[in-house]
């Protein structure tokens, strides 16, 4: 990963707790399902180095090309599944707070698709992944997939 700054450097301590925090959110809930919602998160904010990560790691846990690539337009493409659907929907809803606060279908939905545990663990990956994007878009970090696996 390359940044304008090495945020690990700058403030060691409370980077390894939001990582480590970060790290167990995102093992709460279905793999495949969380990286779904870190690329959609992603693409809404615009955060080019996480929709690079993401899309790599859900390629690695086994996420297909089409999904990946329709993630965009998830609401006309029929290969998510009614909870995938949901917490997309709450995705989108949380991460544009700013447009106006139109989240009560998306939460109904979600209620219908995940228990109260479920819908906190995902609204604290929602959390999670917002921060990162502006980490990553505020610093200029970019992962590179291919120097990960080198090392």
């Amino acid at each position: 990963m390359t940044a304008k700054m090495d945020l690990f450097a700058a403030a060691p301590a409370l980077m390894k707790d939001w990582l480590d925090t970060s790290t167990r959110i995102a093992g709460s809930l279905e793999p495949t399902l969380i990286e779904l919602v870190k690329i959609r998160a992603s693409q809404i904010n615009g955060c080019a180095n996480c929709i690079n990560m993401h899309t790599a790691e859900a390629r690695a846990k086994g996420e297909t090309e089409q999904r990946i690539y329709l993630l965009s337009a998830w609401r006309e493409a029929p290969c998510y599944t009614d909870r995938e659907r949901a917490a997309l929907a709450w995705t989108d809803a949380l991460t544009r707070l700013s447009e106006g606060h139109n989240h009560h279908d998306a939460l109904e939905t979600l209620q219908a698709q995940f228990t109260q545990e479920e819908q906190v663990k995902l609204t604290l990956m929602i959390n999670v992944i917002n921060g990162w994007n502006r980490l990553a878009v505020g610093f200029g970090l970019w992962y590179e997939p291919a120097a990960k696996a080198a090392a």
